[in-house]
């Protein structure tokens, strides 16, 4: 069985983004490959270290979105970062094979560095994190990433790193794993930025209520140029069509919707009591099961410390090969 490796930072609950863009393709794929999926409370702390509290509560959501949207907690082994020590001296020898300049051209990085407002002054330890990345996929030898469309420059970071460590050494320690991307493109945020994200607070969470869900549908950025509902509207880059083509399992429907969008003949407000039935429908039984996770939440940490433990075994002896071509095994 090939090994999957992914995994989320604790500084919220998962929204809407994170399934689209790699939860649902961790639940499809559990059964097929050995699945690891790690809750980065390190890199977590990388913007949040004078919040610690806040890292290490949400550990228990996001164990519980996981629960919530299928995982497998039999089969996946869900994992906390900083259980496993053996990641960060593996990081120390891989960013050897990285240049500074390399990581400040990252599109990834520059854009989050931009958006957590840390331009003037960006902490060491959130600049480097894409190359902790790194460690972390390595780190059990994935073959398989499931990611969402932004991460791909950390992706071909691991392989590019992966590639010069075998090929200095002249080994094949190293695999030189691929990305698997949910949608082609991000999922916009609800105020019509193209990226869903926490620290943009434009997001709707797998665990908001009806009443949240209700507000953050009417409140869903679609066409400015309409101005009155017998106006004709603009489907491309309407964020409430891009949410029910995804969403909404009524296609007639939607097709209808857009049709009737683009004469003038049917107003914003139809269009969002529709968007927000079909919102429902398909969170409703995530909901009913992060219930459940909230009931067995000591279990289902236990059974991630467990894990922990098995996969900071696995991580020692990535790290054993390593030093040992290095040179640095006594």
């Amino acid at each position: 069985m090939k090994r999957i490796l992914t995994g989320d930072r604790p500084t919220g609950k998962l929204h809407l983004g994170h399934y689209v863009g790699t939860l649902a393709n961790r639940v499809k794929l559990q059964n097929e490959y050995d699945t690891y999926i790690m809750i980065a409370n390190i890199q977590g702390l990388t913007d949040n270290f004078n919040n610690p509290s806040k890292v290490r509560d949400n550990i228990i959501e996001v164990i519980k979105d996981y629960y919530a949207v299928g995982l497998d907690f039999n089969k996946c082994k869900i994992f906390i970062q900083s259980e496993v020590s053996a990641i960060n001296e593996i990081f120390v020898y891989l960013s050897n094979f990285v240049s500074v300049q390399k990581i400040m051209h990252n599109p990834t990085i520059k854009t989050e560095i931009a958006e957590k407002g840390m331009t003037e002054s960006t902490p060491l330890g959130f600049f480097y994190y894409p190359i902790h990345q790194v460690a972390d996929i390595l780190c059990v030898k994935a073959d398989l990433v499931p990611v969402g469309k932004d991460q791909a420059p950390m992706i071909e970071d691991a392989r590019e790193i992966a590639r010069k460590f075998n090929q200095t050494y002249s080994v094949n320690i190293l695999p030189e794993p691929e990305a698997l991307f949910g949608i082609t493109e991000n999922l916009p945020g609800t105020d019509g930025n193209s990226k869903m994200s926490k620290s943009l607070n434009n997001c709707i969470y797998l665990s908001d209520d009806d009443e949240t869900l209700k507000k953050k549908v009417n409140s869903i950025y679609t066409d400015p140029t309409r101005v009155k509902a017998t106006d004709k509207g603009h489907i491309e880059g309407n964020v409430a069509f891009i949410y029910h083509d995804i969403f909404n399992t009524n296609k007639d429907e939607v097709k209808d919707l857009k049709e009737r969008y683009v004469e003038g003949k049917v107003g914003d407000v139809e269009v969002k009591e529709k968007l927000f039935i079909a919102l429902k429908t398909f969170l409703d039984p995530i909901r009913e099961r992060r219930k459940e996770a909230e009931q067995k939440q000591d279990e289902l940490f236990a059974n991630v410390l467990a894990s922990s433990k098995v996969v900071s075994g696995i991580a020692n002896q990535t790290l054993s090969e390593m030093k040992e071509v290095m040179k640095i095994k006594f």
